[in-house]
């Protein structure tokens, strides 16, 4: 008789690499930039897997997970100066709803759809918590959102 297997994962799931979570870009995150990113991780899970680069994560997408609307736009900046997305088609707001698009996400940590040029290394560039982090304040400061300073150093 076979043995009853303990450590089964039952339903959908996102494993992210030990060497991006240990980066110095990964350590400096601020919270809305961890929700934004689990939020487009979501979204490549919805997916199978597949269609990296052309996620759409609509601006009510990441409010219904708990990102606040004001924080949106300064955690998508952060995510992608440290290398962890890219935005592949950048949205259109508009009044009418026909003429809205949201924007396209790419994850850096997971393979592109279509084949291509190898990804940039992103967020393995930095090599110490202060470049990091004064990449991240300047990219949310970039997007309208002074978050106070963290220092890790």
């Amino acid at each position: 008789m076979a043995a009853k297997r303990r450590n089964q994962i039952v339903g959908a799931w996102m494993a992210r690499p030990i060497e991006l979570m240990e980066s110095p870009a990964y350590r400096v995150l601020s919270l809305s930039a961890h929700r934004a990113l689990s939020r487009v991780e979501v979204e490549y899970a919805h997916h199978a897997g597949q269609e990296n680069g052309q996620l759409i994560v609509k601006f009510d997408d990441f409010a219904e997970y708990g990102l606040h609307r004001s924080a949106t736009g300064p955690a998508l900046a952060e995510l992608e100066a440290l290398g962890f997305i890219k935005i592949t088609e950048h949205g259109k707001m508009a009044r009418a709803a026909e003429y809205r698009r949201a924007n396209k996400f790419l994850l850096m940590a997971r393979p592109p759809e279509k084949k291509g040029p190898k990804l940039p290394d992103g967020w393995r560039r930095f090599e110490t918590l202060k470049e990091a982090e004064t990449v991240a304040l300047n990219a949310r400061k970039g997007a309208g959102h002074s978050a106070p300073s963290t220092s890790l150093t």
